[in-house]
């Protein structure tokens, strides 16, 4: 009896560290479309597991930040676009800080909030001409509630804002979109916020597999190239992507603004016309994307500047639209099982991690009197 009372001591005290690995110094987004996945207490046990301390929501689900509060995680939170109207209004925006944010930031790292998602790729010209007047209101109740210094706002933006990537020396946004572009630029160097880019290799070698080395895209060995104008050697296509959008940045006059990827991933499965996506690949390029990271390693053209990732994404989400692949983006399984092995060797509760803890207290308390008679006699 004093050894099943003590092993149970044991699993109550280091349950939440033993399998604790080596931290990422990377993000993870933390997508939620699907009705299969673990609960936010267990996917908090997860990544704390991982030592993942940076997590990006694409709303700011009340369920997942009370589920981190009190732990080293921190968070960007989103503004959906179907938000971006209302957001407009400066009065709307306070109120939605003061319901969503404020009664969290005591106990949960909030350190950033994405107004919309790829607004300007897309087709709606009005939602366009709501996106800056939506963060400068949020800015504006950021300031106004005296949370402006903890928290930045942005927005992410889909590589398709680009009208030329190569080489990166030339990179350039599309003309059309020049306008919005240049105010949200000048809104990023006034608070000192950065310029967010999801960049995806794998779209690119998918439309082109006959032309895009297959190892240039996935951080493999590979001859690269030369940029012509800079001199500068490119060994993989995602840092090229990179200076791409500052040379991008800097025609229209910035220079001290930080770009800051997003997005990156890489499909585990696809349909027949998604080339490339496959485990192996997405072994490959997750795989030597955190080990780039790992070594706090700049692109070519800003080379002291480390590279700032979030990947695409913990979960397979089984209900997002679109092609295949849209839903095989996941590191895991809804049940905690690695999709592919890269190292991350984490752990997923079965049950959820408060749950846990109380039946073990119970089964505890439950022995505890039975275990003192027996000592007794």
């Amino acid at each position: 009896m004093a050894t099943l009372l003590r092993v149970l001591f044991f699993i109550l005290i280091f349950s939440d560290s033993f399998f604790r690995i080596h931290g990422l110094g990377v993000g993870i987004n933390y997508g939620q479309i699907a009705n299969n996945l673990p609960s936010p207490s267990r996917v908090a046990s997860l990544l704390r597991s991982l030592n993942i301390s940076r997590v990006k929501l694409y709303d700011a689900d009340p369920n997942v930040l009370s589920a981190f509060a009190n732990s080293d995680v921190e968070f960007i939170i989103g503004l959906g676009n179907e938000y971006l109207q209302r957001m407009a209004d400066p009065v709307q925006a306070q109120t939605w800080i003061q319901q969503n944010v404020q009664p969290y930031i005591s106990q949960t790292k909030i350190k950033c909030i994405t107004v919309g998602n790829e607004v300007l790729s897309g087709n709606d010209t009005q939602l366009m001409s709501y996106l800056l007047p939506a963060m400068q209101s949020v800015n504006g109740a950021l300031v106004n509630l005296g949370l402006s210094k903890e928290i930045y706002v942005t927005t992410a933006h889909s590589f398709m804002i680009l009208s030329n990537s190569f080489p990166p020396s030339a990179g350039e946004f599309r003309q059309d979109l020049a306008g919005y572009l240049q105010n949200i630029l000048n809104f990023h160097a006034q608070t000192s916020s950065p310029f967010l880019i999801n960049a995806y290799p794998f779209f690119a070698y998918k439309d082109n597999p006959g032309q895009v080395s297959l190892n240039y895209v996935l951080f493999q060995p590979d001859p690269g190239f030369t940029d012509p104008v800079t001199n500068l050697h490119y060994d993989n296509m995602l840092y090229a992507q990179l200076d791409a959008v500052y040379s991008a940045i800097k025609a229209l006059g910035h220079t001290d603004i930080q770009v800051k990827v997003s997005e990156t991933g890489w499909p585990s499965r696809g349909d027949p016309n998604e080339v490339g996506a496959t485990p192996e690949n997405a072994r490959l390029y997750n795989g030597n994307l955190l080990n780039r990271i790992e070594q706090n390693q700049g692109t070519p053209a800003r080379p002291s500047v480390p590279v700032d990732i979030f990947v695409f994404a913990l979960f397979n989400e089984n209900l997002k639209p679109g092609p295949t692949s849209e839903r095989n983006y996941g590191l895991y399984y809804p049940d905690g099982t690695p999709v592919y092995n890269i190292g991350l060797q984490g752990i997923l509760p079965r049950m959820d991690y408060s749950a846990s803890v109380k039946n073990v207290i119970y089964f505890f308390s439950f022995l505890l009197p039975i275990a003192l008679l027996i000592y007794s006699l």
